[in-house]
């Protein structure tokens, strides 16, 4: 067997506890429904919905373009706190996995979330993860862009101020932290308990996954589908979460960050 072929292999975490009887059973459906219509399953149904939009416009998603990260206020303290308040309700979106989790008998250490993290088994392994993820995800999307498949992505058209860099890092902070413990950890775990299979609980947090960036286009839908694969089997493989944070983290503030400060310095970029 090769490392590729072991590394695909799932790794079905021992049973510590006896299977949910029927009552638990709807009961951890119900909550699993609610949780996801409230975050990011809602966000999945938008952007089917703006896919197919944007696909049925004039000039079809090729000519169509969308920003990630935009002013809300011509008032620049009513955009800031706005900009907060987004930050915030992902990050309480984030919390609410963890708590569920936490009340299951999952605290954020058995999730792979101990505090502080290390320097090598999660903060090293999140900068590997973050190149491996993020070029070959810049190259699918110059590729989907160009064959017409993808809107042109704008990471950020959030006006100058002082507070612009901080809030996008915080921005890109709060995304990591919300996707990968709702996505990853919160719905991979449920999965598991509801006696879903490794194959099919990775399968469905990384559909879930692309679900909610298709109003980027297809390119973007399939590009985060193969990441959440990707993020998906190294957190059931090593049990740690905390290097799917950092390296969903490092992309956004790259992406985010230096496209606010390079946008119009570079005749390429849109």
């Amino acid at each position: 067997m090769t490392r590729l072929d072991e590394w695909l292999r799932p790794t079905a975490p021992p049973r510590s506890e006896p299977a949910p009887t029927p009552a638990e059973r709807r009961a951890l459906w119900f909550e699993v429904t609610v949780v996801l219509l409230v975050t990011f399953g809602l966000s999945g149904l938008s952007g089917i919905l703006s896919l197919i939009e944007d696909a049925t416009a004039p000039g079809g998603l090729a000519e169509q373009t969308v920003a990630l990260n935009t002013s809300q206020s011509r008032v620049g303290w009513i955009d800031l706190g706005r900009q907060l308040l987004g930050v915030l309700r992902l990050c309480a979106w984030a919390a609410l996995g963890l708590y569920l989790l936490w009340r299951s008998g999952l605290g954020p250490a058995r999730i792979g979330l101990p505090w502080p993290p290390r320097r090598r088994r999660d903060l090293l392994p999140g900068v590997w993860i973050a190149a491996l993820i993020g070029l070959p995800g810049l190259a699918l999307y110059l590729v989907a862009n160009a064959v017409g498949i993808n809107l042109t992505v704008l990471p950020s058209t959030v006006e100058e101020h002082w507070w612009r860099l901080p809030v996008l890092t915080a921005w890109a902070f709060a995304n990591s932290a919300a996707e990968e413990v709702l996505v990853v950890a919160y719905l991979i775990s449920r999965l598991r308990r509801l006696g879903f299979s490794e194959n099919r609980s990775l399968l469905a947090s990384a559909l879930l996954r692309g679900s909610y960036h298709l109003y980027q286009g297809l390119g973007g839908g399939l590009g985060n589908v193969l990441m959440g694969l990707v993020f998906g089997r190294y957190w059931q493989k090593t049990g740690r979460l905390w290097p799917l944070i950092v390296a969903h983290w490092l992309i956004d503030t790259v992406a985010f960050v230096g496209y606010a400060l390079l946008r119009g310095r570079i005749s390429w970029l849109p």
